[in-house]
């Protein structure tokens, strides 16, 4: 069972992967080429950008920090019909199938230029909060199919309109690989800096959005607030959304982060029941994880709110017995994640991002600008992830999911 992925008998330490980006819309109704070829015209593509410190994709170069610098990709992620939002459809036995199984329908590896290129080519044209890009950086315990999986999953039904990136990390996929993961973590911020300072100076970009999970989150903190000492505290004023789900982070090292960061907008998504973020405390010698607060107690709030950052609870949203992953397992929080991430902002509504080839490097052979997509939630879908005491599991209106556009062929 998924939610029993990394949980030992004695020892529980999980951290669930998730967010990635869906930004233009192949036709996957042919041939790709890819692994997975033959998908039903129906599936749902998701493109997500990949930029990995791993070695590898596979076994032992999975759990490993590359040597020759960080690897980027371009997949496409077919998400198959019925999908059930915030599930992520895997056979129990054999090999996937496409008509009922998210998978992997095509792979581009590509340079450093390629990727900056490519990532350009995709903003380029877009409108208003399209324009934008959401980074999502997995936790500790996660393989990388798993991180790239739960990022198509987390986009298709948070209903992103802009371009989405996937950062992942070596992580060894064991439950005593704690300590061995926060190694790999702390040698990935470097690489994660430089990505999102990356992004944030593509041409025509709207906001950067970070979406980070578990030790991910310590990961994300740590590299803006590096950002921030080197005088880059808001990504060039493109920082957007830093939303932390159950972040397995010290409250003191989270004060530290926050006095770089204010007056960021970063929102805690808690729960008090997270049996993951419990066993990381002892382990920290019982020092209270940012993640594992009551947000139902008003002093547990106030200490969050105090260091400038809203809490969201997600006590309500049981994703099992460790309920470590409720923010990509429950449909009402993906959708309020995507709504906030879409609210329209009138000083850009009209902008419109072009791709100007003399200050920037020309797109690949290959890549095409995207015509203009339309906001992904309409004004009143887009209510914010407001610190509520406790949100009701009622589903809100689904925001509207962005028109899809053409994509660059894969090659």
């Amino acid at each position: 069972m998924a939610w029993l992925r990394g949980a030992p008998i004695g020892l529980i330490l999980v951290a669930l992967a998730g967010l990635g980006v869906s930004a233009c819309e192949p036709d996957l109704s042919g041939a790709l080429g890819g692994p997975n070829a033959a998908i039903s015209s129906k599936a749902q593509p998701v493109q997500v950008f990949v930029a990995s410190t791993r070695k590898g994709e596979h076994g032992a170069a999975a759990q490993a920090l590359s040597s020759d610098g960080v690897h980027y990709a371009l997949d496409i992620v077919s998400i198959p019909p019925g999908h059930r939002a915030g599930s992520i459809e895997q056979p129990m036995w054999g090999a996937p199938n496409p008509r009922e199984h998210i998978v992997l329908a095509e792979e581009r590896t590509l340079e450093p230029d390629e990727f900056r290129n490519e990532l350009a080519s995709h903003v380029s044209g877009r409108i208003g909060v399209n324009r934008d890009v959401l980074v999502f950086v997995h936790g500790f315990n996660t393989p990388f199919d798993e991180a790239r999986d739960r990022a198509a999953q987390i986009v298709a039904d948070s209903r992103f309109g802009g371009v989405a990136v996937l950062f992942t990390w070596p992580t060894k996929h064991e439950v005593f690989g704690y300590v061995s993961d926060k190694d790999n973590a702390m040698a990935s911020r470097d690489a994660l800096q430089a990505l999102l300072q990356e992004i944030s100076a593509t041409p025509g970009v709207g906001k950067v959005h970070v979406l980070a999970h578990s030790m991910g989150g310590w990961l994300a903190m740590e590299a803006l607030r590096q950002a921030a000492i080197a005088g880059d505290r808001d990504l060039s004023g493109h920082l957007g959304e830093v939303m932390l789900a159950s972040p397995d982070i010290d409250m003191d090292v989270f004060a530290a982060q926050m006095a770089r960061l204010r007056p960021a907008d970063v929102t805690v998504l808690a729960t008090a029941n997270d049996r993951a973020l419990s066993l990381s405390s002892a382990i920290a010698q019982s020092r209270l994880r940012v993640g594992a607060i009551n947000p139902s107690r008003p002093e547990d709030r106030e200490r969050l709110e105090s260091l400038g950052a809203k809490v969201y609870d997600l006590t309500n949203y049981n994703d099992g017995w460790i309920d470590h992953g409720a923010y990509a397992d429950a449909p009402e929080v993906l959708r309020s994640i995507g709504a906030q991430m879409a609210a329209p902002r009138p000083q850009d509504v009209n902008a419109m991002s072009n791709l100007d080839a003399s200050s920037y490097g020309a797109p690949a052979p290959t890549s095409a600008a995207a015509p203009p997509a339309t906001p992904a939630a309409s004004p009143t879908a887009a209510a914010a992830l407001a610190p509520v005491p406790s949100p009701t599991p009622a589903s809100p209106a689904p925001a509207p999911a962005a028109t899809p556009v053409t994509s660059p062929t894969p090659n």
